[in-house]
């Protein structure tokens, strides 16, 4: 299930149809040069212009790593000796035995470099740089949705969302980089702006005239979002969450398993340059954490396209990932030959 990456000239034809920008008053719509002779960057609406292909791929954790406590930025040193350590990481390596291996280096595309603001973890609050404690349903939660995973899945809704090529590992929202695809194309339009993320096929529409959200029992698997402008950033809250939260790398390891359907997100977008976007996101979930918690880390511009990632629900690993339950639920059920 992996994407196409080899970036190249016929890479994001697709996405370059689709999300081309309109007209607004007779110019092309949402569409500026973003080089340095750009006044403010905006585009011809006035608003800032977030427009392009960004790449959110960084190797700084989401929360921080003992060695750092009480450590908010990373110094030159700290940066030099981390970055070659993922740089070592990204050798490709024989399996041990036993093990059938995975994806060569050629695929993954977690990149080998801290986040640009330097930080010693990707949440900024609580100052700790921790996630903060989990409430008893969250914890439950999180329990449940492990032993789910150990288990041989009884049918495609026990197994994972991106998995099931539903949302991508990455995506979310909100977006934390993952082993490969950290790219997001943004379209933007007078009345609502375009994330199309290049994992999966994940495209949100956030829609900016102020309308409410849709009423509590419309659920969706990212969720419902609403946009506005305040000042030079672009604001973003989802709400209308599925019951099973929303997606998130695997480098997380399980932390984030606790979120959802009462998740309240709030994205923060700002234009820094030429190529840098910030982007800060609030989770506020009360069913799983027991406060909000905030997390930023910039993108970088890129000058490449994306690609079409060719993964679909019921693709042919389904099938298999439950006949491979069937067989090792009816093998568990089978006594031993040397039993006694």
């Amino acid at each position: 299930m992996l994407a196409l990456l080899f970036r190249g000239t016929l890479a994001g034809l697709t996405v370059g149809l689709l999300l081309t920008p309109v007209t607004v008053a007779g110019q092309r719509g949402a569409s500026v040069s973003t080089n340095s002779t750009s006044p403010g960057l905006r585009t011809p609406d006035g608003k800032p212009d977030l427009q392009g292909v960004w790449n959110f791929g960084n190797i700084t954790p989401l929360e921080r790593p003992a060695e750092f406590a009480g450590k908010e930025f990373l110094s030159d040193a700290d940066i030099s000796a981390i970055e070659a350590a993922a740089a070592a990481s990204r050798v490709d390596r024989a399996p041990e035995p036993g093990d059938p291996g995975t994806y060569n280096q050629f695929w993954l595309e977690s990149g080998t470099k801290v986040a640009g603001n330097r930080r010693t973890s990707l949440i900024l609050d609580p100052p700790d740089g921790k996630l903060p404690p989990y409430t008893p349903d969250g914890e439950n939660r999180r329990a449940a949705r492990a032993a789910m995973a150990k288990r041989p899945p009884a049918g495609p809704e026990d197994i994972a969302l991106q998995d099931r090529c539903l949302l991508g590992f990455n995506s979310g929202p909100p977006m934390l980089s993952g082993a490969y695809n950290n790219y997001v194309q943004i379209a933007q339009f007078p009345e609502y702006v375009v994330f199309l993320t290049e994992m999966v096929h994940d495209a949100r529409i956030v829609r900016l005239d102020g309308r409410e959200h849709l009423p509590a029992h419309v659920r969706q698997w990212m969720g419902d979002a609403r946009g506005r402008w305040e000042g030079e950033t672009l604001v973003v809250e989802t709400t209308n969450f599925r019951p099973e939260g929303t997606a998130h790398p695997l480098r997380t390891a399980g932390r984030l398993d606790a979120i959802d359907e009462n998740l309240h997100l709030i994205e923060r977008l700002t234009r820094v340059d030429e190529d840098t976007l910030n982007y800060e996101f609030t989770i506020n979930d009360p069913t799983a954490f027991t406060k909000p918690w905030t997390a930023s880390y910039p993108l970088t511009k890129s000058r490449d396209q994306i690609f079409e990632y060719a993964c679909h629900e019921g693709n042919y690993s389904m099938p298999t990932i439950l006949r491979g339950a069937r067989a090792q639920e009816k093998a568990d059920k089978t006594p031993s030959s040397t039993t006694p």
